[in-house]
């Protein structure tokens, strides 16, 4: 049975700085690419970052590229995200996952229908 647990979230003031966990079971994550997700308050959920198998190739949405590290402990089968510079527009809830990394259109697609139950990240300004 795969599980995720994300962890990390918190509330912080724009400028401020998080970093996310995701620590998973049942699936050897160095099989896989691992992407993060976000969704906030009525909206669909995004693609946010994705990191290849051997955790060389990275791929970023736009609106956090520069300010935003993903990186992963395949010993510790755990998935990071550094988060930076943060602004109120990052508020939601975010998820990681197994995904195929894309060059085009999103820059992550979950492999399968496994999801976590988030953690929370709130930006005031």
């Amino acid at each position: 049975q795969v599980q995720l647990v994300e962890s990390g979230g918190g509330s912080v003031q724009a400028g401020g700085s998080l970093t996310l966990s995701c620590i998973v079971s049942g699936l050897p994550i160095d099989d896989y690419a691992m992407g993060w997700f976000r969704q906030a308050p009525g909206k669909e959920r995004e693609a946010v970052s994705c990191l290849g198998r051997s955790g060389r190739s990275t791929y970023y949405a736009d609106s956090v590229k520069g300010r935003f590290t993903t990186s992963r402990d395949n010993a510790k089968n755990t998935l990071f995200l550094q988060m930076n510079s943060l602004k109120p527009e990052a508020t939601a809830t975010y998820y990681c996952a197994p995904a195929s990394c894309g060059l085009s259109g999103p820059v992550a697609t979950s492999l399968f229908n496994y999801w976590g139950q988030g953690t929370q990240v709130t930006v005031s300004s």
